[in-house]
């Protein structure tokens, strides 16, 4: 993908339909409805219960969303005047490892279905197996993808099987909610932009085939930019176009004309927004021409949905990453997912929710706007210091042993560090070298630090002297798997190819794996720690409410609260706070933990009641 600061908005968001960044939609199939189904389509409309029905809707991500603040979100959807609620479904999210779902809490989607119907909202439904979205490995589990030789995304049974078996896994849960059989589901999508990606559409029926084998018997439809349109959109069923805030709605539809004549249209995403790679310039989008697309599709009767209405924020290792193959970079996704949308990522109406919501009151009659929820109350906390520590080598177990280095894939170990460890049987000097980096790397010798690989500048190699039977540490922190283009299934992570020293091969690795999602076993104390630690400290709150955690002056790592990983923190921006849910918070006292992979004399935090950019500025034209 292409820089949004080194080209135009128009060349930007062409370049991305291009590489097959996250953007998709909503809407129905066509040809093979049932006669007495509710959801239809006849001529040039969508019909509910036999009436002409426009779809307006709003993306939403519950993950991105704690559970307690799912309902005050979908108000906030409904309040704007939609009607419908559009959701990913991320399978990597439900089964983290293979065999083991989890559909409780924060990931009970039929709760989610079923607020959404409480709310009086439709539902349009993107169960993947790819869905992109800006989230780790476009939702393919770590597990699934761990050779590179599978191909994703296509009839390589290697991958069919799986992404079958998780669709069919993902229907007993909720192919009882489409709305023939009482619940909220309108349309079901089959994949997820695939025209961007490649051209079988032998495969985008056998991937429509594993849907209706899951048991959704509904509407189904593709979503796909327009200009690529005949790459991925199964003609029977019903197509939708994505396009941005700079695309001009009537050039789009005009493209789209050229590939089906009649039936419905709609804007399956629209790109309101955008979202943040670390060191870089932090995105937001004007308003203007974003409500004169809105104007023009109300005017045609065009139906659309926000992408996104509220974007939240990717907690823990959920934030993925892009891939600008001009420059074979990578660029790693922060954990902020605000994406300059109607909601920011506390939930609050922005100036781009007031613009939209005067222009719907246009079109729209009164009670289609439910009132607004209480405001949730933003909280200052005073600036206080993290006065214990524990060392990261608490958390090595047991090693696992190879010739050469594993992949965390290989290890089976889903996300976090790795540390290798490499015992020099003579001593050593020269270039350390190795074939990949991902993602950042800190090398130590004989326990004394010798410098850093950052994958984003293609570092791989460095310079180190070793006595014999010193151990050669590289820590490796992982950063978000590819989640679009041609590197889907092939970032593995970790330390990836052979490990040299100068021309010749390093054999025998110790891999510990420090997967950082329990951390009861840590010992904390109060004495000075050199080299990567954990640092905690309390603070008091006597009134509930949400802040955000301000990260500056802190190196590199991740953030829990009360037991509840925020994210990751890097001092390279553009976000340098990160955000706390009033609900993971107690009126009371409230412990933080940071995992900090730098060296730093001053270890305090404070909360404020916004997030904290750098750089702030428009994408340019």
């Amino acid at each position: 993908m292409t820089n949004p600061q080194k080209t135009s908005r128009r060349e930007f968001l062409t370049a991305l339909t291009a590489a097959g960044i996250a953007t998709a939609g909503l809407v129905p199939a066509g040809a093979a409805m049932a006669a007495d189904a509710r959801f239809t389509i006849k001529g040039d409309d969508f019909l509910l219960d036999g009436q002409p029905f426009h779809i307006m809707a709003g993306e939403m991500h519950y993950p991105r969303i704690p559970r307690e603040l799912w309902r005050d979100r979908l108000k906030k959807l409904k309040s704007l005047g939609l009607n419908t609620l559009c959701t990913y479904m991320f399978w990597n999210a439900h089964e983290k490892r293979p065999g083991q779902y989890d559909f409780t809490g924060n990931l009970d989607i039929v709760a989610w279905i079923r607020m959404a119907q409480e709310e009086e909202l439709w539902v349009l439904l993107r169960p993947g197996p790819y869905v992109c979205g800006e989230w780790d490995s476009g939702g393919y589990p770590a597990w699934f993808l761990n050779d590179p030789t599978i191909k994703p995304r296509s009839l390589d049974p290697r991958y069919m099987g799986p992404s079958g078996e998780w669709l069919k896994r993902l229907g007993q849960e909720i192919a009882h909610l489409e709305i023939d059989k009482g619940g909220p589901i309108l349309m079901t999508q089959v994949e997820n932009e695939y025209g961007s990606y490649g051209n079988d559409l032998t495969y985008m029926r056998a991937v429509k085939d594993q849907v209706r084998a899951a048991g959704f018997a509904g509407a189904l439809y593709t979503v796909d930019g327009a200009a690529v349109i005949e790459n991925g959109a199964i003609p029977e069923l019903f197509n939708g176009i994505n396009f941005g805030t700079y695309d001009k709605a009537e050039k789009e539809f005009a493209r789209y004309g050229q590939f089906k004549k009649s039936g419905p249209r709609m804007c399956t995403e629209l790109w309101g927004g955008w979202f943040d790679h670390f060191g870089e310039m932090h995105s937001s989008m004007p308003i203007p021409p974003l409500i004169e697309s809105l104007k023009w599709m109300l005017d045609q009767k065009i139906s659309l949905s926000f992408y996104m209405v509220h974007g939240g924020t990717s907690f823990g290792f959920d934030a993925g990453a892009n891939f600008d193959k001009n420059t074979r970079t990578y660029q790693p996704d922060i954990s902020s997912y605000d994406y300059d949308a109607m909601l920011d990522e506390a939930g609050r109406p922005t100036p781009k929710f007031e613009a939209a919501k005067t222009l719907f009151q246009n079109y729209l009659p009164a009670d289609r706007f439910a009132p607004l929820p209480e405001p949730e109350k933003a909280i200052e906390i005073k600036r206080f210091r993290l006065t214990e520590s524990a060392s990261l080598s608490q958390l090595l177990g047991k090693p696992a042993s190879a010739a050469a280095p594993k992949t965390l894939e290989q290890l089976g170990q889903p996300h976090g560090l790795v540390l290798y460890r490499h015992k020099a049987a003579t001593a050593l000097s020269g270039q350390l070298s190795f074939g990949d980096v991902r993602d950042y790397a800190q090398v130590s010798v004989g326990g004394v630090p010798v410098g850093t690989l950052d994958r984003r500048y293609h570092e791989t190699a460095l310079e180190i002297a070793a006595q014999k039977g010193a151990a050669i540490d590289v820590l490796v922190d992982t950063m978000g798997r590819i989640n679009y283009g041609d590197q889907i299934g092939k970032d593995q992570k970790g330390l990836v190819g052979a490990v040299k020293l100068g021309d010749k091969t390093l054999s025998g690795w110790d891999h510990y794996s420090l997967t950082l999602e329990d951390l009861s076993g840590l010992t904390f104390g109060k004495t000075h720690i050199d080299g990567p630690a954990f640092y905690r400290g309390t603070f008091e709150i006597t009134e509930a409410g949400y802040t955000f955690l301000d990260m500056r002056g802190w190196g590199k790592g991740y953030v829990w609260v009360n037991g509840h990983n925020l994210g990751r923190h890097w001092s390279v921006g553009p976000q340098h706070a990160l955000f706390v849910p009033a609900p993971w918070l107690k009126v009371g006292t409230n412990e933080v933990i940071v995992l900090d992979l730098h060296e730093g004399a001053e270890r305090t935090l404070s909360g404020g009641k916004n997030q904290i950019w750098d750089r702030p500025g428009l994408v340019e034209v």
